[in-house]
């Protein structure tokens, strides 16, 4: 045998890892399932405040899953190894997150799916115990009051005035965000932040030369 051969036989065999039986496979990924069910009862509860997408929450426990059978599937051979990086490098994904929490869900998963597939299960679990933890401590933080969208037309173009007037009395907050200007009417929009939503608007609607009040509340960015 000669010096290559050894060379290359020691380098394969320095990167290869015991084959794992049936049931240490079975047992990888039926602690795998219970992570990933766990996940995905976790992002059900909180996705109920905003868009719930049922899908992306099955796909969030397959990841872990998938994740898993693909360290499973490293550990066994470089040679597959080097086969699953250059398969992968040649994924794109182009679906965009409507919410940034997702990323966080997403990236949870594949880290449990990873972890249990080298089988520390231990750091797995103290993971989805910090990650819940933190989540829910957060989301529980008080945070600034949205701005709500103010928008007001009138049938004279110098009424501008007389309405910051009647707004200042209910917030110390608002700005003009657009004017729009025609010989027949005047569109006013503002950004404010008011807790007597009702009365502010019902005040505007009595002042004389006001055609259109509306307030729309949004889930938009907080202007601190």
């Amino acid at each position: 045998m000669s010096f290559k051969d050894v060379f290359k036989k020691s380098f394969v065999n320095s990167f290869a890892v015991a084959d794992l039986s049936f049931a240490e496979v079975a047992a990888i990924f039926g602690i795998t399932l219970l992570f990933a069910l766990y996940i995905f009862w976790i992002y059900r509860i909180f996705a109920r405040k905003n868009f719930y997408n049922k899908s992306f929450n099955v796909a969030l426990a397959a990841i872990a899953l998938i994740t898993a059978a693909v360290i499973i599937a490293i550990q066994s051979s470089v040679v597959v190894s080097l086969g699953m990086v250059g398969a992968l490098s040649i994924v794109r994904f182009r679906t965009a997150v409507k919410d940034p929490l997702d990323l966080v869900f997403m990236f949870w998963a594949l880290a449990v799916g990873i972890i249990c597939g080298v089988g520390l299960f231990n750091i797995a679990g103290v993971l989805s115990i910090v990650v819940t933890a933190t989540i829910f401590v957060l989301d529980r933080l008080p945070v600034a009051q949205a701005p709500m969208i103010l928008m007001i037309q009138t049938l004279y173009c110098d009424m501008e005035a007389d309405i910051s007037g009647i707004v200042s009395e209910y917030t110390k907050y608002y700005k003009v965000k657009s004017r729009n200007i025609s010989p027949e009417q005047t569109s006013i929009v503002m950004e404010l932040r008011v807790k007597e939503a009702g009365d502010l608007v019902q005040k505007l609607s009595s002042v004389e030369g006001v055609s259109y009040v509306s307030m729309i509340d949004h889930e938009g960015e907080v202007t601190y």
